[in-house]
């Protein structure tokens, strides 16, 4: 498995917070199950849930660059929500 779960969970404990980023569609998405795994393997160490950020639910990636920067993450985007987490 290229995942290092006790890595992320150790780290996650260390810091009470956990954002989980990927490209993909949250909704039934890998990044969904591994939020809920850290949460409860983690869930007395956190100061704050553990947040999943993806793609916008929508049918296909836009060819136009203006609709492809609103449908996936980007570090304007991850950068509001840590500030959110932070002020949790």
């Amino acid at each position: 498995i290229p995942l290092d779960e006790e890595l992320v969970f150790e780290r996650v404990k260390a810091h009470g917070k956990c954002i989980v980023l990927t490209e993909e569609q949250l909704n039934n998405s890998f990044a969904e199950a591994f939020a809920h795994r850290i949460s409860k393997n983690c869930f007395r160490y956190l100061d704050a849930p553990v947040e999943t950020m993806g793609a916008l639910d929508v049918p296909a990636v836009p060819i136009n660059l203006i609709l492809e920067k609103e449908m996936l993450p980007n570090a304007e985007k991850l950068g509001a929500k840590i500030e959110e987490m932070l002020n949790y």
